[in-house]
């Protein structure tokens, strides 16, 4: 059975279950607003059923909810936040305070985040660039599920790249896609749901297709998209969020799913980019030419339209979300 929420009602039960789980005040901010617009934008793999893993995380101090991310000027146009063993939302928010002025000051700036952990949907963070009038790219390792193409091993996370850019009379468009055919946090909440996943969005670990959700996170491993084009998109986002951050590589991360371990220490890279810098006040103008040649066309639509529409149910409807889940939180928020 299922129970409809409203987004307050979400907020006031994230942030119990948050405070509850030994996460401090600061630091639940960050990641309540995380699961909040995850849950408005209909992506609920990020939402509230992602909440009792953090809670778990930060109950058996795989993650420190009581970090105090730090934040270093490391170069002219660049930034770097330590999340310290903490969670990444935090880290993120502390780096985007002197990330963003930057990009306006010099036309480009980068934001590395290390010792960093699951960030959510990667665009909200790249939706919160463009909102402030700059095109943003961010490149998110994840623990090793995805093996290289022609392997059998995981090698990459789902390794998503988003890219945020800001219009002129609308919302900005975001593009976030993971690596993989799927999220694995789309197989996850399968499982909670208890039904199977559909084919040809993982492998077993002897490498067959399969359908049970329970195969493919024991071992299994993600189908890259595209085959050897995502898993070569794998590869240049683990260039740009662990090897250039200093971060773990996902061969070396822990898992966001379980409680073994010590905290996984992937890492975020974020680019802004002042977009009137290099191409002048009509770029405004000029993407709304590109847009049209596509929405004009029947059938076909700008990416993450449907990410909006959700938005505009939710705020008129709430969300729906499984008996079981609401009373696993509420355990939560009041053990």
């Amino acid at each position: 059975m299922s129970v409809s929420l409203t987004l307050s009602e979400v907020e006031e039960l994230t942030r119990n279950a948050l405070r509850a789980s030994n996460v401090a005040e600061p630091n639940e901010r960050s990641l309540t607003r995380s699961v909040v617009a995850s849950e408005a934008d209909g992506i609920h793999s990020h939402g509230l059923a992602r909440l009792p893993t953090y809670c778990e995380h930060a109950r058996c101090g795989k993650i420190d909810g009581h970090a105090q991310p730090t934040v270093q000027r490391v170069s002219t146009a660049g930034v770097r936040a330590n999340a310290q063993g903490g969670f990444a939302h935090p880290a993120i928010d502390a780096g985007m305070e002197q990330f963003l002025p930057l990009a306006r000051e010099t036309g480009i700036a980068a934001l590395a985040i290390t010792h960093s952990y699951n960030c959510g949907v990667v665009g909200y963070h790249m939706e919160r660039i463009a909102d402030a009038g700059l095109v943003g790219l961010g490149f998110v390792n994840a623990p090793a599920s995805i093996a290289p193409w022609g392997g059998n091993r995981p090698v990459f996370g789902t390794n998503p790249l988003a890219c945020g850019v800001p219009r002129r009379d609308a919302p900005p468009l975001v593009i976030d896609q993971s690596s993989s055919v799927v999220a694995k946090s789309e197989i996850v909440v399968h499982k909670q749901k208890g039904e199977p996943i559909p084919e040809g969005w993982a492998l077993d670990r002897d490498g067959h297709p399969t359908t049970d959700p329970d195969a493919a996170l024991d071992g299994g491993t993600m189908v890259p998209m595209g085959g050897y084009k995502g898993a070569g998109i794998a590869l240049i986002v683990e260039i740009m969020a662990a090897a250039v951050t200093g971060s773990n590589f996902a061969i070396d991360a822990s898992s966001f799913a379980d409680n073994k371990g010590s905290s996984p220490g992937t890492g975020q890279f974020f680019i802004a980019i002042d977009p009137t810098a290099f191409a002048g006040a009509d770029f405004g103008d000029r993407l709304e030419h590109l847009f049209s040649a596509i929405s004009e066309q029947e059938g076909a639509r700008l990416p993450g339209q449907g990410r909006l529409a959700a938005r505009e149910r939710t705020a008129l409807h709430g969300i729906e979300i499984s008996e079981n889940l609401l009373e696993k939180i509420r355990g939560y928020a009041q053990s």
